[in-house]
């Protein structure tokens, strides 16, 4: 492939050549053409049009190579050959299990299964959500209590076994006509805390353990993610926003930008590698909005994001960005991304090569969300 590919544009320089400096070249052999190119070396250095030109050439030489090869030219060069899938068993003592993990079990015997963790981040129960993934298949997170044993699960992907036969097939209405009445809020202390009725996600109460499952309206509805957590956390936490951190910035930082990566690979996509750079783009979009008590992809400035990118001297071909607020973690702004159909094009954009995300918190704790995709 690499070698086809000097020859055509081997080929090209020589046609290109031949055109501007043929005659050149007849009459007054090499040192003629020196003489000119020499001339033209200034003028083309002040073309602004040289470098689109230049693009143009490569893509058309790339697409020339795809059809001659019958691959396309990103073909074979992010592609990550997906990781069998576990064999999952009906769990044997809650309702419902992730990559045969349910609630209560021992972390040691689980890592016997799963191998080590690939990233260890704070979430708002005050514990780390603990990411278990081959190159973001069959991606969970888990997080431990004191014992560490498991107190919360979460997945995107098709990992979910239950004793009520609910899979990542299942509709929304059959899942609400086989478990009990969701709830419609979780009281703690004094307070009532309502639950959004959406149509994204319900929350039961199911073995003790507040189970939520998410929806995916661009099909049809269908389960698209689980949380459970047990009713001992979930109880500890005292506010629907708690208490920012800077370690609680990071780690909804990492839990989305994982997040993301998994639902890509879910679609068959290949994975958006970390643009650090970026991050600190991100992050003071979001700051700025936290700070200033506005919602929107144009800052007060009048800069858009793009215009964000050049100030910090990002360099890009294309790029988008998503933003999301109001939700109290970064699993739910990330299922709320995913049915929002702009955001969720922008997510399973098959031509974006990084990510960074950004997190900042109001002066009330709430968290605001930033991601910034980018292709160089």
């Amino acid at each position: 492939m690499p070698k086809l590919r000097n020859i055509i544009v081997l080929l090209v320089i020589a046609g290109i050549f031949w055109h501007f400096y043929g005659d050149t070249f007849q009459q007054t052999g090499f040192t003629g053409v020196y003489e000119d190119i020499k001339t033209n070396v200034n003028e083309i250095r002040e073309n602004p049009n040289v470098i689109a030109t230049i693009d143009t050439i490569n893509q058309e030489i790339q697409l020339l190579v795809g059809r001659l090869t019958d691959v396309s030219p990103d073909d074979g060069e992010t592609a990550q050959p997906a990781a069998e899938k576990p064999q999952l068993e009906e769990p044997t003592g809650q309702s419902f299990s992730i990559h045969n993990v349910e609630i209560g079990d021992n972390r040691s015997e689980i890592e016997q299964h799963v191998g080590e963790p690939k990233r260890s981040s704070l979430n708002e129960y005050g514990v780390e959500w603990v990411t278990y993934h081959e190159n973001y298949h069959n991606f969970f997170m888990a997080a431990y209590d004191e014992q560490d044993r498991v107190a919360g699960l979460y997945t995107n992907q098709d990992l979910l076994s239950s004793t009520d036969g609910i899979t990542f097939d299942s509709s929304r209405e059959s899942v609400l006509s086989t478990l009990n009445e969701p709830l419609k809020a979780i009281r703690k202390g004094l307070v009532n805390y309502q639950i959004q009725d959406n149509q994204e996600y319900n929350t039961f109460l199911i073995d003790t353990n507040y189970v939520t499952i998410f929806y995916d309206k661009h099909e049809n509805s269908t389960v698209t993610a689980i949380q459970i957590i047990s009713g001992k956390f979930e109880q500890q936490k005292d506010a629907y926003y708690v208490d920012p951190s800077e370690a609680l910035k990071e780690g909804f930082e990492y839990q989305l930008f994982d997040l993301t990566n998994a639902a890509r690979v879910n679609h068959g996509l290949s994975v958006l590698e970390l643009n650090e750079p970026l991050i600190a783009t991100a992050r003071n979009h979001s700051t700025d909005m936290a700070e200033n008590n506005y919602f929107s992809h144009t800052n007060l400035e009048g800069q858009s994001p793009f215009d964000r990118m050049a100030e910090d001297n990002i360099a890009f071909r294309t790029a988008g960005e998503n933003l999301a607020t109001g939700q109290q973690s970064s699993i739910f702004a990330h299922e709320g991304l995913m049915n929002s159909l702009g955001h969720r094009e922008n997510i399973l954009n098959g031509d974006f090569e990084t990510l960074a995300v950004g997190v900042s918190f109001s002066t009330d704790a709430q968290p605001f969300y930033t991601e910034n995709f980018l292709t160089k």
